[in-house]
């Protein structure tokens, strides 16, 4: 069964008369999956890429490789730039787009710890963001992160 308040954002998203999709690195398509379990699936859904290595954002999403460079894979300019490119490929009304350290081994730092966690929404062309970070196990992380999209979305569908 979807988290509650993934039921609640699909709902809220199909009385919108919307769609979503999605590009997840770190969530790896956990997060679609939670839209895919809702009664409003096959309304709301379109579909979902799961990039979790760094060049997949590069060859299926075209972000150029000079950002990820420049900024890391886990970033909030590249999770922006993912959700540009991934209107591109999956029409739809809202694009969400995850990357982020659920486990040691990515970019890391002090300032950027393991639990550091970016979010970008386009919706219809309005722009919505995150970066947090969580704590916890790799699980744990990724159910706060697809808890806290939830949150986003909601709040930004509220204000149209």
């Amino acid at each position: 069964m979807a988290e509650s308040k993934i039921i609640g954002c699909s709902k809220l998203i199909a009385q919108r008369g919307l769609s979503i999709a999605f590009a997840e690195s770190a969530t790896a398509g956990w997060l679609c999956s939670e839209f895919a379990l809702t009664e409003e699936s096959g309304k709301v859904l379109k579909g979902g890429i799961a990039c979790y290595d760094a060049s997949l954002k590069v060859s299926l999403l075209g972000v150029p490789q000079e950002l990820i460079d420049k900024y890391t894979p886990e970033s909030m300019e590249v999770t922006r730039e993912m959700a540009c490119r991934l209107k591109t490929i999956i029409d739809s009304d809202i694009q969400v787009t995850v990357t982020g350290l659920t486990t040691p081994g990515g970019s890391e730092t002090p300032e950027k710890p393991v639990g550091t966690m970016f979010v970008f929404a386009l919706i219809c062309g309005r722009e919505a963001s995150f970066r947090q970070v969580f704590s916890g196990s790799c699980e744990e992380v990724i159910h706060q992160t697809i808890e806290a999209t939830a949150e986003l979305l909601i709040a930004a569908l509220s204000k149209t």
